[in-house]
C-alpha cells in the first residue's frame, strides 16, 4: 500500500522485502534516554512509567489525577507512540508535598506500570531528551538475506533523516490542514492542532529538500554555501570551498550537511546551497506563509541519520533489530529503507519522537 512517504526518495533504493511491524505492541519497544541524572531532591516528583497501548497524553492526564494536580503540572520530555511498549519519565510539580502513593493508579490502569520514582529540582520540558533506544521485531520477513543486506548498508551509510509518517497524520492530513490554514481557508484556535500543523509544515519542507538532494546525488556531497553542523557546537559553519579536507571531515563524521527547518528569518545558507533550498521550499507557498505568519524561528537538521549501536538477529522468519537514535529522529524512517510495511494502517500515532 502506498503511503504519504512514497514521494520521498530512498537512499538504498525502494525495498522489496515485506514484513509486519507493530503487529502487536511488543514488536515496537522504546526506552527513553534523558542523558542526565536526577539530583534526588526537589519539588518535582519524577515517575518512570512503562506503558502498553496508551498514548503519552492519556498517561499524563491519569497520573495528574492520581497525584491530585492538574495536567498542566505534569510534564514530559517527549511523546511516545501508543502502539508500542515504551518507557519514559514524567515529572509532577509537587512543592511541599510528600510523594503520592501510586498503588491504586497502577492497579486501575493495566496498560501502565510505574518502574521508578525519585525527585529533581527541575521539571522535564519537551526536548529534554538525548534520544531513544529501540528494539523492533519484524515478523514474517519475506527475504531474510535481503533484509540483512539492507541493515548492513544502513549501519555503514545511514538513512535520509526524514521526519516519519507519524508527523504528517493519517494520509498526510496534517499537511493538508496546514496548507489550508496557510491559505486562510480556516482558523486554528486549538493549541494542540496548531502545534501539529506547524510542525507538519516545517517537517514536510525539510523532507522535500532532503529528497531533492538525494535525487540529485547531493545527500553526502556538499554545495558551496552549505550549512554544516559540527558536534558540540550550536552554530553552523558555511562551506566556502570544497576540498579533500572537507570531504574527509564529512566522511569521518566531524561535520554534517544540514537542511532547513524553515522559519520567518532568512536561510543561513549561501550561494549554490541557498539557491537549491529556495527552489524547493518556494514550491509550497502556503506552508511558507503559515510558518512565517506564526513567527517560527529557523533551525537546521542533518540530512543523514546513522543509527547507533545497531545489531540484529534472526529468529525463524523474524528479525529482531535494536539501535539508538537522537531525540527527534524516527525509527520508522530507518525501517522504511528495509521493508515495505503498512505501519500507519490505524492512523493513530503520536506526533513526536518516533
Amino acid at each position: 500500500m502506498s503511503t504519504v512517504m512514497d514521494q520521498f526518495a530512498w537512499l538504498h533504493g525502494k525495498p522489496t522485502v515485506t514484513a509486519s511491524l507493530k503487529s502487536m505492541p511488543e514488536d515496537f519497544m522504546v526506552n527513553e534516554d534523558l542523558g542526565f541524572d536526577f539530583c534526588g531532591t526537589g519539588e518535582h516528583f519524577m515517575v518512570k512509567i512503562r506503558k502498553v497501548g496508551e498514548n503519552t497524553k492519556y498517561v499524563v492526564n491519569e497520573l495528574a489525577k492520581a497525584c491530585g494536580v492538574t495536567s498542566r503540572q505534569v510534564s514530559r520530555a517527549g511523546l511516545k507512540d501508543r502502539h508500542a511498549v515504551t518507557e519514559q519519565w514524567l515529572s509532577v510539580h509537587l512543592p511541599g508535598k510528600a510523594d503520592p502513593d501510586l498503588t491504586e493508579f497502577v492497579a486501575t490502569h493495566p496498560g501502565i506500570d510505574v518502574l521508578e520514582t525519585t525527585r529533581h529540582d527541575k521539571k522535564l520540558r519537551p526536548g529534554d531528551l538525548k534520544g531513544n533506544q529501540f528494539i523492533l521485531r519484524l515478523r514474517d520477513v519475506s527475504d531474510l538475506a535481503e533484509a540483512e543486506k539492507r541493515f548492513a548498508l544502513i549501519q555503514e551509510q545511514g538513512v535520509p533523516n526524514y521526519f516519519g509518517e507519524q508527523r504528517f497524520g493519517h494520509n498526510g492530513n496534517n499537511v493538508v490542514k496546514a496548507r489550508a490554514w496557510g491559505n486562510n481557508e480556516f482558523r486554528v484556535r486549538d493549541k494542540s492542532k496548531r502545534s501539529f500543523y506547524l510542525s507538519a509544515a516545517r517537517s514536510w519542507l525539510f523532507n522535500l529538500v532532503v529528497s531533492a538532494r538525494l535525487d540529485k546525488g547531493l545527500l553526502t556531497t556538499p554545495l558551496l554555501g552549505d550549512c554544516l553542523a559540527v558536534p558540540n557546537r550550536h552554530d553552523c559553519t558555511l562551506v566556502e570551498s570544497i576540498d579533500d579536507t572537507l570531504l574527509a571531515d564529512l566522511h569521518a563524521g566531524r561535520c554534517a550537511i544540514t537542511a532547513p527547518l524553515v522559519g520567518d528569518n532568512a536561510l543561513p545558507t549561501k550561494a549554490d546551497a541557498e539557491a537549491f533550498e529556495l527552489s524547493i521550499i518556494d514550491q509550497e507557498p502556503a506552508l511558507l506563509a503559515l510558518i512565517r505568519d506564526n513567527r517560527m524561528r529557523h533551525e537546521r537538521r542533518t540530512l543523514v541519520l546513522k543509527p547507533e549501536a545497531m545489531t540484529w538477529k534472526i529468529e525463524n522468519n523474524d528479525i529482531i533489530v535494536s539501535f539508538a537514535l537522537p531525540a527527534g529522529c524516527f525509527a520508522t524512517s530507518v525501517m522504511r529503507e528495509v521493508i515495505v510495511n503498512d505501519e500507519n494502517k490505524d492512523g493513530d500515532h503520536e506526533n513526536i519522537d518516533q
